[in-house]
């Protein structure tokens, strides 16, 4: 018998939280999420989502024990943003039965009807701002961090229930040894001739993060607002990235670009924690996970090009080529060995070939899903 019961308490949070640590205990690729940070992050008391926006969590249970959770997502911002009654689904995960499946997905999308949307968009937790998309392909290593991942029969799952691709995101590799010289030259005569226009490229300061945050704000929701299931950050929720962030950013990978003492660019690449953070037994960092990242900070070898973008007016310029050269400069000096550059929607020909440019090979591809609202 399968029961599909909505999440209550704290206790029943605790729950919907753990429930991918069993469900992938045997899995090398999975990469437990910290259970502090997901738990601010769906407690409606502590999240900033919660603010403007409203979500509701259930539980699958089948004889008894747990076997699958979902949550409904009603984005206010999103839909204040776009003008469609589309609601979303996330922190999708499941055994591989489809029933279990199906009941989850109906109760999910029962919830959104009765708020009015028409269609529902997903996986998304809770936005294209969190972590999204659902993997289809390159199951064979582990996530990037901030990246989701899931079993392959999700894909068949969703499909037969009828949702559709939308799009496709699209991860792109790079390794430091191979970058060409005359890539990285190319780059820096680049970044001189905008020097000519006046147009600067500098590091964070980190004496300054606050503020340097807070100017990193606009310039996501402009140069992001043509996305997919985009929805503009508020100051509550960049700050409370910032927060969660800010020990372990390098400095050294978060460029802006300035114009006439205008931030008209951003690049922002983090340490891909993951390599760490796998070994964090079911998201706890005590009494030893915290240990285990303190000390495995210095031996991360891998990042993550996190979010990268120019106002419109300046897009033609080269400063995204600039940054990815720049994030590749700085990589070697730091015998990084790879870094991911993710996600590129599949239809953003400019980025998708300035990556191109440098060498960079497509090599994992997340999907976002729609289906009408019966």
């Amino acid at each position: 018998m399968i029961e599909i019961l909505e999440v209550k308490s704290k206790k029943e949070l605790t729950k919907f939280i753990d429930f991918p640590h069993d469900l992938y205990s045997n899995d090398p690729n999975y990469v437990p999420m910290l259970f502090m940070e997901q738990e601010a992050l769906l407690n409606e008391k502590k999240s900033p989502f919660f603010l403007h926006s409203t979500a509701t969590y259930y539980l699958a249970y089948k004889d008894g024990k747990i076997v699958g959770r979902i949550a409904a997502i009603l984005n206010k911002n999103h839909i204040s943003f776009t003008g469609r009654n589309e609601g979303f689904f996330g922190f999708f995960d499941v055994i591989n039965d489809y029933e279990v499946a199906k009941s989850l997905l109906d109760r999910a999308e029962l919830w959104l009807k009765e708020k009015g949307v028409t269609k529902v968009m997903g996986p998304a937790n809770f936005s294209t701002n969190e972590t999204v998309g659902l993997l289809v392909d390159n199951f064979e290593t582990p996530p990037y961090i901030m990246n989701t991942y899931n079993f392959s029969y999700y894909q068949d799952i969703l499909e037969k229930y009828g949702f559709v691709k939308q799009t496709d995101l699209l991860c792109y590799k790079m390794v430091t040894a191979d970058m060409p010289v005359d890539i990285m030259e190319f780059g820096e005569k680049l970044e001189k001739r905008l020097a000519e226009r006046g147009i600067i490229i500098r590091k964070l300061n980190m004496k300054h993060y606050k503020k340097e945050i807070e100017s990193f704000l606009p310039v996501y929701n402009a140069s992001w607002s043509e996305n997919t299931g985009f929805v503009p950050m508020t100051d509550a929720e960049i700050k409370q990235i910032a927060k969660d962030l800010k020990a372990v950013v390098d400095p050294d990978f978060i460029y802006f670009a300035i114009k006439d003492s205008k931030v008209i660019g951003v690049s922002l690449t983090i340490p891909n924690v993951n390599e760490i953070q796998k070994n964090v037994k079911r998201g706890r960092l005590l009494p030893f996970g915290l240990f285990k990242i303190l000390f495995g900070l210095k031996k991360i070898k891998t990042v993550r090009i996190l979010a990268l973008g120019t106002l419109k007016e300046y897009r033609r310029l080269g400063i995204d080529v600039c940054f990815y050269v720049r994030n590749m400069k700085t990589a070697k000096e730091k015998n990084i060995i790879e870094a991911e550059a993710s996600w590129i929607l599949e239809h953003n020909e400019m980025m998708n070939r300035a990556l191109e440019h440098i060498n960079g090979k497509v090599y994992r591809k997340y999907r976002i899903y729609e289906k009408a609202v019966a």
